[in-house]
């Protein structure tokens, strides 16, 4: 079974419609070079989503997008640098739907003003590897019973035919 390395990736972007685009392209190029190919249209979709309402409504246009890949979950955060943006008003709908697609969400304000809205998925357990079955363990009540000593044979130490009796 192929185990989930810890993943991260980080962009830069200046929001611009023709750059909407590109960016989910970059996104999902990296899901997929990650092995998420099932996550590739709810993240970009979300992404695209936001990304879209911040370049409608934010004055400032600078945008970090973040990505992390734990192994289970995959978190998403979209960070803007315009500190007049309020996301409970101008990303209203934005934020409803990403509720929708996603296992959570949230907002929060930097230090600096700036918003960050993140989302996470995780992997479903249903389109995970299945796991090989393991037999159960013996109970200690059906122990076969092992000679406590073996005799030897009476043949010379260094011989290559010495062997246990009754073994040959």
């Amino acid at each position: 079974m192929k185990t989930a390395v810890p993943c991260y990736y980080h962009l830069d972007v200046e929001v611009s419609p023709e750059r909407v685009g590109r960016v989910r392209r970059i996104l999902a190029a990296h899901l997929r070079y990650w092995d998420l190919e099932n996550l590739v249209e709810p993240v970009c979709g979300g992404a695209e989503l936001l990304l879209n309402a911040i370049g409608e409504h934010a004055r400032d246009k600078n945008t970090s997008i973040e990505m992390w890949w734990n192994g289970q979950h995959l978190i998403t955060a979209i960070a803007g640098d315009d500190h007049d943006l309020r996301p409970d008003q101008d990303l209203r709908g934005c934020l409803e739907h990403i509720a929708v697609i996603s296992d959570g969400w949230g907002c929060c304000a930097t230090d600096t003003g700036a918003k960050v809205i993140w989302f996470s998925r995780r992997v479903r357990a249903c389109e995970r590897v299945p796991l090989v079955p393991v037999g159960p363990d013996p109970s200690l009540r059906a122990v076969l019973q092992v000679p406590r000593a073996a005799a030897v044979a009476d043949v010379p130490a260094g011989s290559p035919d010495r062997v246990l009796e009754g073994v040959r």
